[in-house]
């Protein structure tokens, strides 16, 4: 067990026969007894601080702690946003290019129909080419067919002959 001051204070020494100076003894112990005392005193202010820095410490570790699953929350918060990006960014692309495809095969379909269609009409201009080509063909047939002639001239003996009945009206009139 350690001294305490009151341990020195207390101390009787043995005297002998030429001992030690009385006072000498008492002056020094008192001064031990002063620097012990101080030596306790610091020592308590010294155990109360390193328990107040103990408590600190502890803090500061759970801060750490705290921290450092914090960090790895994050990190793999992190990771799975990062992985939920990519797999979106693929859907996305993966979306993007099936439309493509739609949008592209729509084109083709189109293209083909409207090639289909202008074949379509080419062969009828061709059709109506030849039926009015045919048409006009036989228009020029008939003019230059010899059959006009002949109406021409009926045409004329029937304006004589009407002219004629109409003067032999005007003529038997009084």
């Amino acid at each position: 067990m350690p001294l305490t001051p009151l341990d020195i204070h207390n101390k009787e020494f043995t005297r002998g026969f030429r001992g030690y100076d009385e006072d000498e003894v008492n002056e020094f112990l008192d001064q031990v007894i002063k620097d012990y005392e101080i030596v306790i005193r610091q020592k308590k202010e010294l155990e109360r601080e390193v328990s107040q820095l103990n408590e600190r410490l502890g803090h500061f570790n759970d801060i750490e702690t705290t921290l450092n699953k914090s960090i790895l929350v994050a990190q793999e918060t992190a990771e799975d946003v990062k992985n939920s990006a990519n797999k979106e960014s693929k859907l996305i692309v993966k979306e993007a290019e099936k439309n493509a495809d739609r949008i592209i095969n729509e084109a083709l379909e189109k293209s083909r129909r409207i090639n289909i269609e202008v074949e379509d009409m080419k062969k009828q201009a061709k059709v109506f080419k030849t039926r009015l080509r045919m048409l006009i063909e036989a228009q020029i047939d008939m003019i230059d067919n010899d059959d006009w002639d002949h109406l021409f001239d009926t045409e004329l003996d029937d304006e004589k002959e009407v002219e004629r009945k109409m003067e032999e009206e005007y003529s038997s009139q009084p």
